[in-house]
């Protein structure tokens, strides 16, 4: 019944009691991993590893000294993320089998403070993509593709069609870590959002997900994306859980200068009970094309909680909103060149067998290494930063993404406090009919409403609210000021408690490994 409770609630409690120890979870969660490998959430299990962390964990509960609320908990990071002595290979060939020196700053951070870390999950290539489908280790399955829940809803196929065809995506990119979390094989992992790739998978899996504000957590031993708009991701299955996660890993990192100087203050989040001080935006830009009925009907039913709960709700403007995506296009792939060009198979990661000249080497290692979505961003990006294209195409999305950013502050000093907007356009789509698009036709679409938080900096929360008329998770997206997290999750888990997500029974498991799930009623373990 663990797996299911909060940390600061019940299981931390649970392991100082000694109702259960770390390795016993670590040992449950490790069998729900091999369990749910269909899933293909993880690319590396560190099953020695974690389970030497978790003997050492209960160690420290046996002495009455753990080292604080994370202490022999599971969790799990995505594999963008360094670690020391376990591979890291941002689901590609260019990196497969590298293994780093060193711990990302949040990574050691969680293991300074006790936590079990059960291995590095899957996700698109090099974090580019927006439906977990493009990494050399294949596509992540969604854990609600496998739910009572969908099932129940799917209309009745013919016996003759491949029933392993009908499941769908988790989002990405940070789709493994959304799915390892939904599916209760850990209670918290780490994503990386730089325009939607950990709220887009939460809202598609079910599960909380908190971009916080740049520069609020380290970025240090994050492969990088785009250094200007990179942040840390949270996952977690609350939004107090995700309050925990932040108070250990926010703060000032001397390996990352983009970190602010002051000192973070963990907080605990309060029982909001009255929001009628509160003034709630509603920015009509993002009614944007191709936004399904449902969502928009869930964003209004949404608005009209909080304006029943006695809060100001005003439809606000953004205008600049509908330039975002080009802006965006423009910056990722400049800032994509740059950053891809230390993969050249000189110093590390993978290299050719051409060996007629160090160019013809350097080209081969590119062309091996990287997918087409890869090459692509480069090609576009080497081509906005070409002398006659700079200020062009770069300086001046780099003017657009300041109007952006200064749309948000202007209503924000209007004396608005939070925005509410719809996270993605629709529910989870098939895998089939998913990849009938290229990935930046695909990724342009599903990050319209995620991405101009990261343009303008901003923290913003995944809270899931709803299942959609197929059985499959909605959720709405709350945006706050800049370093107002406290109020921004304030507000999360107040209307997380309002909305009572349904919790994911995942019975259809049972199918593909009988024997961990014979006494339990469903994953969910209710």
């Amino acid at each position: 019944a663990a797996l299911k409770d909060g940390l600061r609630s019940q299981v931390s409690a649970a392991l100082k009691e000694g109702r259960v120890t770390p390795t016993e979870l670590c040992r449950r969660c490790l069998a729900l991993i091999k369990s749910t490998k269909f899933l293909n959430a993880y690319i590396t299990v560190a099953e020695e590893t974690a389970l030497k962390q978790a003997e050492e964990s209960e160690e420290r509960y046996k002495r009455g000294q753990p080292l604080g609320i994370l202490d022999g908990i599971p969790i799990s990071v995505k594999d963008n993320f360094n670690t020391a002595g376990i591979e890291t290979t941002c689901a590609s060939n260019m990196l497969k089998g590298y293994i780093s020196p060193y711990n990302a700053t949040v990574v050691q951070k969680l293991l300074d403070q006790g936590a079990v870390l059960l291995g590095k999950t899957n996700l698109d290539e090099f974090a580019m993509g927006s439906g977990s489908t493009d990494g050399v280790f294949g596509p992540v399955r969604n854990p609600w593709s496998y739910s009572k829940q969908y099932k129940e809803k799917s209309v009745l196929k013919s016996h003759s069609e491949d029933e392993e065809s009908d499941w769908v995506i988790t989002g990405g990119s940070s789709g493994g870590s959304a799915a390892a979390v939904s599916s209760f094989t850990c209670f918290a992992a780490l994503g990386s959002d730089t325009g939607g790739s950990t709220r887009n998978p939460a809202a598609h899996c079910g599960v909380v997900g908190l971009k916080p504000t740049y520069g609020l957590i380290s970025r240090h031993g994050l492969i990088p994306l785009v250094n200007s708009m990179d942040v840390p991701g949270i996952l977690t299955r609350c939004v107090d859980d995700a309050a925990v996660l932040l108070g250990s890993l926010a703060g000032h990192d001397p390996k990352d200068s983009t970190t602010v100087q002051d000192d973070f203050k963990p907080f605990e989040l309060p029982n909001l009970t009255d929001v009628s001080k509160l003034s709630i935006g509603i920015p009509k830009e993002y009614h944007a094309p191709g936004l399904s009925s449902e969502i928009l009907a869930l964003w209004s039913k949404a608005a009209d909680l909080f304006k029943n709960a006695g809060a100001k709700v005003v439809e606000v403007s953004l205008p600049h909103t509908r330039y975002s995506i080009v802006c965006y296009h423009v910056l990722c792939t400049a800032e994509v060149a740059s950053n891809m060009a230390r993969f050249d198979g000189l110093e590390y990661g993978h290299r050719s067998d051409m060996k007629d000249s160090t160019e013809s080497m350097y080209a081969a290692t590119r062309r091996e290494g990287f997918n087409d979505v890869v090459r692509g961003r480069i090609l576009s990006g080497n081509y906005f930063l070409l002398k006659q294209n700079y200020e062009k195409y770069f300086v001046k999305a780099q003017k657009v993404r300041r109007l952006i950013a200064n749309d948000f502050v202007k209503v924000f000093r209007s004396g608005v406090d939070i925005l509410l907007t719809p996270t993605t356009l629709s529910d989870a789509a098939p895998y089939t009919e998913f990849i009938q698009e290229d990935n930046r036709t695909r990724s342009a679409q599903d990050d319209i409403l995620t991405q101009a938080a990261n343009m303008a900096g901003l923290p913003a929360i995944n809270v899931p609210t709803a299942l959609s008329e197929r059985g499959l998770p909605v959720g709405l997206q709350f945006i706050g000021r800049s370093f107002q997290e406290k109020q921004l999750l304030s507000v999360a888990k107040w209307f997380e408690k309002q909305v009572q997500f349904p919790v994911i029974q995942l019975e259809e498991v049972k199918r593909h490994d009988k024997g961990v799930f014979q006494h339990q009623k469903s994953a969910s373990f209710s």
